[in-house]
């Protein structure tokens, strides 16, 4: 292409700097809070879509990591959390402190720095240590401090990532307390007063002991998103199980077939009568790519007529879900021919483009040239509405694809 739109990341990553909680937490949770820890690894392991670290004690032999500790929570820092710069060969399930971590996953200049390189405007970025959706503060035992935890993680995320020094080139995305659809609500209420438009949730909450979408208990946190326009964002693995077919699967398993929870995922919400009853509703499937889509879609109509007067869908459903994907459903991708050479069933409409900085599977520093080479059958409106048109009216950006900062 002669010229390719700069790039609107809706999927990329921040790790986040040791002082996020250090200096926003009380000091009564100074020991309890999330802090981080340099320490050996006993033993890891990442089998059946389950990763399982063993931090080791002071003086143990074994390779030095940073770890993030909270309550009895021990999650350290690895490779695959920032793998960009590596070779493919190279990138190993192995514990890095952050001097080991390429600078731009947690400084703002280094990242707008790589930004540049790969010729990316503007990025959407999820978290590394609270887990795609917050769901390590789901899981803790304290709720007064797990609250405190989520909302400073937010303000982290608008007044600091997402503060001055990024010039609106870094999209805040927000969490919130899963364990409480009120409280939930309540933060989606107050980030969208600073412009927030973007908030993480899990791709299928009973896997976190959670209610499905299928159920009304989220129906406050829904009211919210669909009163302030912010769209929910989930993320692959944002269940805390990534799909795999067997205990002693190899990770390469889970990792070609990542895309599988956000299938259930969506055929959840379009079976759920969510988009009906609260029609200005939209989410987003990260790093779920787009190629899987029209067959759903296809089944998804055909189960709809056919079977609906017993599949318990007929008083709550009452338009074909192909109908309300195109309203309300965005896939996004980084790296997916086929789905692009079948976008006519899909909806140029419906796609967002990602490049997953600074993550394994990440396109940078080439994200361009991914795009173009996908992308090049395409007509130039369309390449322009994946690439940034479609973000910039999902995620409420101004016309040059920025972040307008609080009370946007």
């Amino acid at each position: 292409m002669e010229t390719f739109p700069k790039i609107i990341s809706v999927d990329d990553h921040t790790v986040e700097p040791p002082h996020v909680w250090r200096d926003r937490l009380p000091s009564r949770y100074k020991d309890t809070g999330p802090r981080v820890v340099r320490a050996p690894l006993k033993e890891m392991t990442f089998l059946g879509g389950k990763f399982a670290p063993v931090m080791g004690a002071k003086g143990d032999d074994g390779p030095i990591g940073d770890w993030w500790v909270y309550e009895d929570l021990h999650r350290p820092l690895t490779r695959l959390d920032t793998a960009v710069g590596y070779d493919r060969d190279e990138i190993k399930l192995e514990v890095i402190t952050y001097e080991q971590m390429r600078p731009g996953s947690f400084s703002v200049p280094e990242r707008l720095a790589d930004m540049d390189v790969n010729h990316v405007q503007s990025a959407l970025c999820f978290p590394t240590f609270p887990r795609f959706c917050g769901q390590t503060f789901t899981e803790a035992s304290d709720r007064e401090l797990g609250l405190l935890g989520v909302r400073a993680y937010n303000d982290w995320m608008v007044e600091e990532w997402c503060g001055p020094e990024a010039r609106g080139r870094l999209i805040p995305l927000t969490l919130i307390p899963l364990w409480d659809a009120d409280l939930a609500a309540a933060e989606v209420r107050r980030n969208a007063a600073r412009g927030v438009r973007a908030v993480a949730f899990s791709e299928i909450p009973p896997h976190l002991g959670l209610p499905s979408v299928h159920t009304d208990y989220w129906d406050p946190f829904l009211r919210a998103c669909d009163e302030t326009g912010t769209v929910i964002a989930m993320h692959i693995g944002s269940s805390s199980r990534m799909p795999s077919t067997s205990a002693d699967a190899p990770p390469a398993v889970g990792s070609t077939i990542t895309f599988a929870n956000c299938c259930f995922s969506m055929v959840d919400w379009l079976m759920s009568g969510k988009f009906e009853r609260f029609p200005r509703l939209r989410i987003m499937y990260a790093e779920g790519q787009i190629g899987w889509i029209p067959y759903i879609l296809e089944r998804a109509d055909v189960v709809w007529e056919e079977n609906r007067g017993w599949g318990g869908v007929a008083d709550k459903v009452h338009r074909p879900p192909s109908e309300l994907f195109a309203e309300h459903v965005f896939g996004c991708f980084f790296d997916d021919a086929f789905g692009l050479k079948n976008l006519d069933a899909i909806g140029a409409g419906n796609v967002l483009y990602e490049t997953d900085y600074p993550h394994s599977d990440s396109t940078w520093p080439k994200s361009r040239e991914v795009g173009e080479a996908q992308m090049g059958h395409l007509a130039p409106d369309v390449v322009d509405r994946i690439v940034r048109g479609n973000a910039i009216g999902l995620l409420g950006l101004t016309e040059d694809g920025l972040w307008a900062g609080p009370g946007a």
